[in-house]
């Protein structure tokens, strides 16, 4: 969504059109869901992280400050609240792998499924600054300003810490025996 688009739609909410709160939500809810169901490992919870940042935020919109984009701060909200119910949860539960790409064929969606089942347990084995980090700019394809913006630490923190947890998921992945090359 272009940032023009988020502003206009950011006024009219404020001026109380919910319909235009309804075209942010359609505009950033997949991409904020794609981001709790990472942190969380869990498809339900996932759906309700996403439901309740979307109405946090429209309760707090008056506190937005408009001189950032609206995708920044609601992400950061969903980064907040993923934390948080991962630090209330505790444990790692194992990753829903019935989704299908109906696009593809029986044997693609296997391996898919299982090279993404992979990818998820390889991921609950980071520390939550370097899940973050993969999250945000494989997942969400921010920039490095982005995420240092985001996360409110220094670009060349964010750089470091995805150096560090790109090498570290790569260990992960490797002994898992999948092949980076």
């Amino acid at each position: 969504m272009a940032r023009e688009d988020e502003e206009d739609l950011v006024a009219r909410s404020l001026e109380g059109d919910t319909r235009a709160y309804g075209r942010l939500i359609d505009g950033h809810q997949r991409v904020l869901f794609n981001l709790a169901f990472r942190m969380v490992n869990d498809l339900e919870d996932a759906r309700d992280l996403t439901q309740i940042v979307f109405i946090k935020a429209y309760e707090n919109l008056s506190t937005f400050d408009r001189g950032r984009k609206f995708f920044s701060w609601i992400y950061r909200i969903m980064v907040n609240e993923s934390l948080n119910w991962v630090a209330r949860r505790k444990s790692v539960e194992p990753l829903d792998e019935g989704m299908e790409t109906p696009d593809l064929g029986p044997d693609r969606i296997a391996e898919s499924n299982e090279m993404n089942g992979i990818i998820e347990e390889a991921l609950t084995e980071l520390s939550t600054d370097h899940r973050q980090v993969i999250l945000l700019r494989h997942f969400a394809q921010l920039s490095h300003q982005e995420m240092s913006e985001l996360l409110e630490i220094p670009e060349k923190t964010v750089k470091s810490r995805l150096f560090t947890a790109r090498r570290v998921l790569g260990e992960i992945l490797t002994k898992r025996g999948v092949s980076l090359a």
